[in-house]
């Protein structure tokens, strides 16, 4: 009986420069065939990606710098296990994308939450690292493609662009719901229909290895998305299943589907075929058509989130950490403020905060951002404890030191503001 995923699109196959070689066929073996189930778990990798990292950093309270050490272990053994097999073997394989998921992401978190580099920064960044890593991999082998992966090198080549691309399709998703504002179902919509512009632009003839990478680099905005709009409350247009469930949700489907494809083999090169060297579409004469239509989606995309930013809204990202319209919501005094909250935490707290406007009031404006950073670390490592304390005071400060943050990172700051805000913080600390 003919496989019914036979007919499926691989955007991966470019034609050949003479035919494979039998070590080349075996090498191809230790990645998948690009079917359906391909793009399945890749996106359920990415979900989990988003809701898993979210869940050690912030639920078991661990911590962003020390999950992002932790999983830099871990990623750094399954890659000695996976590139030391001559074989493609799904476990090893999908484990290794799911491990480089939620690493690719830390990293962005970091430079994010921790570094306080604008996203739109990280995006860019990101961008030319992966320009970087595609330009020398081609100068080395001629080919991005990964069908033709067939050394050591080229394997290494691969991990490090797929850990890019889940670094960049993190900061840009992140990076468009704060232009846009968008809650976590409306926000899958977008990254979508990126990716089915790719699918039209392939079909029409684009070129194929292009169309591939682009597509990889869409799942990852659109699988985290997915993962919000599990994850977030109800009450604020998501699922409500939380980080915890929803990681374990997509993990046993991860798992699941991981151990189908190993019974089946359904995405297996067989030894004895060579890879499919078809392109579709007319030839080279079609491509001028597919880059048109990714520039037009590039534009259209980019119109859509210029006017989405002009429209005043709250960042999903910031309501995530307990700010935004939450925070406006609740009125408390400094006294009710801190009322549930150790107080050698809370002096801690305020002595920076007081400090910062000292660097500011001397004209020290580089100063006191360094300095405001020790309060967002010191806020960021209490969270775990703090929060269950008094869920509405914790929210209630959050707001207001994420509005010192963005007031003193500004790219033009006002001193009247950020002295304004520092002061209406440092009061509501008890000061």
């Amino acid at each position: 009986m003919q496989d019914p995923f036979a007919m499926l699109p691989d955007m991966t196959t470019e034609l050949p420069l003479g035919p494979p070689s039998s070590r080349a066929r075996e090498m191809l073996n230790k990645v998948p065939e690009i079917t359906i189930w391909f793009w399945v778990i890749k996106i359920l990798c990415t979900t989990v990606g988003e809701s898993f990292a979210d869940w050690i950093n912030t639920t078991l309270g661990v911590g962003l710098t020390n999950t992002a050490l932790i999983f830099t272990a871990v990623l750094a053994a399954v890659l000695y296990v996976q590139m030391r097999l001559r074989r493609y073997v799904p476990l090893a394989y999908w484990l290794t994308v799911v491990v480089v998921s939620i690493t690719g992401t830390l990293y962005t978190d970091i430079l994010t939450d921790s570094r306080g580099v604008p996203l739109k920064v990280s995006t860019t960044v990101f961008a030319v690292l992966l320009a970087i890593v595609f330009g020398i991999w081609y100068a080395r082998e001629r080919t991005l493609s990964i069908h033709s992966i067939a050394s050591t090198p080229r394997e290494a080549f691969y991990w490090l662009a797929v850990l890019v691309t889940f670094a960049l399709g993190t900061a840009a998703g992140d990076w468009t719901l704060e232009l846009s504002g968008w809650g976590p179902g409306k926000s899958v919509l977008l990254p979508a229909a990126l990716i089915a512009t790719v699918v039209v632009a392939w079909r029409l003839g684009g070129q194929p290895v292009l169309a591939f990478w682009l597509a990889y680099i869409l799942t990852r905005p659109l699988g985290a998305n997915i993962g919000d709009w599990f994850a977030t409350p109800k009450s604020e247009q998501g699922l409500g299943l939380g980080t915890a469930l929803t990681s374990v949700i997509f993990l046993v489907a991860i798992g699941a589907t991981v151990l189908y494809l190993t019974w089946s083999k359904a995405d297996v090169i067989p030894e004895s075929e060579a890879p499919d060297t078809r392109v579709h579409g007319s030839g080279p004469s079609r491509e001028p058509l597919a880059l048109g239509l990714y520039v037009v989606a590039a534009v259209a995309a980019g119109l859509l989130l210029h006017h989405t930013s002009q429209i005043p809204h709250t960042s999903p990202l910031a309501a995530e950490e307990g700010g935004g319209s939450a925070s406006n919501n609740i009125q408390l005094t400094p006294a009710q403020a801190v009322a549930n909250f150790p107080k050698a935490d809370v002096a801690s707290f305020k002595t920076i905060v007081d400090d910062t406007l000292t660097r500011l009031d001397s004209g020290d404006q580089s100063g006191a951002t360094a300095r405001i950073k020790d309060l967002e670390t010191a806020w960021d490592d209490d969270q775990s404890k703090l929060k269950p304390m008094d869920g509405n005071a914790w929210t209630f400060l959050d707001g207001r030191i994420d509005d010192v943050l963005s007031a003193l990172r500004a790219s033009h700051p006002d001193p009247a503001t950020e002295k304004q805000v520092l002061t209406t913080l440092s009061t509501s600390l008890g000061g």
